[in-house]
């Protein structure tokens, strides 16, 4: 078995944050304000190695809109698209400032896929909890703990806990604590809740033209801000007995300045020709509506726009 993976020794470049901080929107949510502190464990950095786990059936737009996702976390634009601000990359420097955070080195963090593994056979049945992930861990990692798997459940698979609050969850498993992503693919079980703002309310139309894409990349990027900054649950999170929470969950329901979670998502962009919305530009042009995301600096929820 894999030796425990260590987060901290992996290759690094330096980077600014000032200039982000000081164009960055803040908005808070409605209720109390959260306290997401830092109770002194790993963080997620480096070079950060993704096993994509596609549980059920996936359309093609899908797949790709997952996959385009991970590409545009590290896209730092190109000379065809110079003029398509705010890029996917900018949200992601709010993850990378939590090291500063923790008192570590900033350095960013960047993430590739190494490995895809597919189940149409729905080898652990289409009802799912935390105790039957164990196999499809193994067979996404072979035993690799520096290998973070992400699960993305098709739309006529249940996982226990979801759309309950949350509509992508992370954990920890093994000997090793080897951490995990789950996503659900809300189309059919939770629109209302998960699918929003597609779905459920504003019924705006997603990015890529696929409600269970675009709310799939919305769940994962919520299950990968909080596996970044709490990978083995004693990193940055809120201590509450009633519901902790993390960097993302603290800000649910936000996608730009201005939002009232569960009525309005916010400032955000409009394609004046197809009507779809957005927030993000990715690689290749490729458009995205990511969510808010808890920023250890300001204390409050921000947003791209």
């Amino acid at each position: 078995m894999a030796p425990p993976p260590n987060w901290r020794t992996c290759s690094y470049f330096l980077f600014s944050l000032f200039s982000l901080l000081l164009s960055s929107q803040v908005c808070t949510s409605a209720g109390d304000t959260p306290e997401i502190v830092y109770h002194g464990g790993a963080l997620l950095t480096g070079n950060v190695k993704l096993a994509l786990v596609w549980y059920g059936r996936f359309g093609r737009v899908q797949k790709n809109t997952v996959r385009a996702f991970v590409k545009s976390l590290n896209y730092v634009g190109h000379y065809h698209y110079t003029s398509q601000q705010p890029l996917v990359s900018s949200w992601w420097k709010i993850v990378e400032s939590y090291q500063s955070a923790a008192k570590q080195p900033q350095r960013p963090i960047t993430v590739k896929v190494v490995r895809q593994v597919t189940d149409t056979s729905y080898s652990i049945g289409k009802v799912i909890t935390a105790d039957f992930l164990k196999p499809l861990i193994q067979k996404a990692t072979e035993g690799n703990s520096g290998i973070v798997p992400v699960i993305f459940t098709a739309r006529d698979v249940s996982v226990h806990g979801l759309c309950m609050g949350k509509c992508a969850d992370h954990g920890v498993i093994g000997t090793y604590q080897q951490p995990y992503i789950i996503v659900g693919n809300p189309q059919t079980e939770c629109p209302e809740e998960c699918a929003w703002p597609f779905a459920g309310g504003p019924n705006l139309i997603p990015p890529s033209g696929d409600i269970g894409a675009d709310a799939m990349v919305i769940g994962f990027a919520q299950g990968l801000v909080d596996t970044m900054t709490n990978p083995l649950e004693t990193g940055f999170f809120e201590d509450s007995l009633r519901k902790p929470l993390e960097a993302s969950s603290a800000c649910m329901g936000i996608f730009g300045s201005g939002a009232v979670p569960g009525s309005n998502p916010g400032k955000l962009l409009k394609d004046p020709i197809t009507g779809k919305s957005f927030n993000a530009y990715g690689s290749k042009g490729k458009r995205f509506l990511v969510p808010a995301v808890w920023n250890p600096v300001t204390n409050a929820c921000w947003t791209l726009m």
